[in-house]
């Protein structure tokens, strides 16, 4: 049974820390803010120990949202042509975003959006017919970056919410009929 817990994505920052000799801000910044051209710099969450937050409370602008988006419609890839480069390997963003065969529990891991989980991603659809590889980064507050690599597609939606929501389903909605409409041709090359 599936039940997602804050405190392990806070275990996985406190080991990616630990085992980079870094704090998980700057680990970000050189390995993945610097490298998309953002054009800001992202503010988290410093909890009392002095830690970040890992599972939440990272602000940042909405178009260095989108660039990180773009950075995972290209499984990884970023630029084109001779400055093209692979920040995190293709085989690992695959990886993230898809349900393993033997992780069926994860399928459908929250009803109400149709939502499977993936490593620290929802994964949008994932019993649909023909399979289509889609994925979310999900904010509680009602922030919300979708993702389909086959077309290169993104959606960032900034908010702020009072209270912890659910995704908003209409913006699921438009997201499908999106990808429907614009997503139906995948694109080939970087």
């Amino acid at each position: 049974m599936f039940a997602y817990a804050s405190a392990e994505t806070q275990v996985l920052g406190l080991v990616v820390a630990r085992a980079t000799g870094s704090t998980l801000a700057d680990y970000l910044r050189e390995k993945i803010w610097r490298p998309i051209g953002a054009e800001a710099d992202a503010n988290w969450l410093i909890d009392a120990a002095g830690q970040e937050a890992a599972y939440c409370c990272l602000s940042a602008v909405l178009r260095d949202w989108a660039r990180l988006a773009l950075l995972l419609a290209h499984d990884g890839r970023v630029g084109s042509g001779a400055d093209a480069r692979q920040l995190v390997p293709r085989e690992f963003i695959v990886e993230a975003t898809t349900v393993a065969p033997e992780n069926l529990h994860l399928q459908l891991a929250w009803d109400a959006p149709g939502f499977g989980y993936g490593y620290q991603t929802w994964i949008v659809d994932p019993l649909a017919s023909p399979p289509r590889r889609q994925f979310a980064l999900v904010g509680v507050h009602g922030q919300l970056i979708l993702v389909d690599p086959a077309s290169r597609l993104v959606l960032v939606q900034t908010a702020v919410r009072r209270q912890a929501a659910d995704p908003n389903l209409e913006t699921l909605a438009l997201w499908r009929e999106l990808v429907r409409t614009m997503g139906t041709t995948a694109r080939h090359g970087p």
